[in-house]
């Protein structure tokens, strides 16, 4: 998400800095993927799902029961979307 945000407001300040983002060999491919389709690699979801699902048990173990539903409602809804993304 950092770098899709980096690439938005480098598109609207600073051309040549977006312009390097994209021809960048390892963080351009997957955003050029995702300007050009909303497409999102599987090993970038299975990823961002793990990040998630740790997040929850980290919050279940902390803070207990009822704040745990908070993440995972959240996981939940997110995770539904970045899933059915385009691969």
């Amino acid at each position: 998400p950092f770098l899709l945000l980096a690439t938005f407001c480098f598109a609207r300040s600073n051309p040549v800095w977006e312009q390097r983002l994209l021809d960048h060999p390892r963080y351009g491919p997957p955003l050029r993927r995702w300007r050009n389709r909303r497409a999102i690699s599987r090993n970038a979801k299975k990823g961002a799902l793990i990040a998630m699902a740790a997040g929850v048990v980290l919050t279940a173990v902390t803070a207990g029961w009822p704040w745990a539903l908070i993440p995972a409602v959240t996981m939940g809804t997110v995770g539904v979307w970045i899933w059915t993304r385009a691969e």
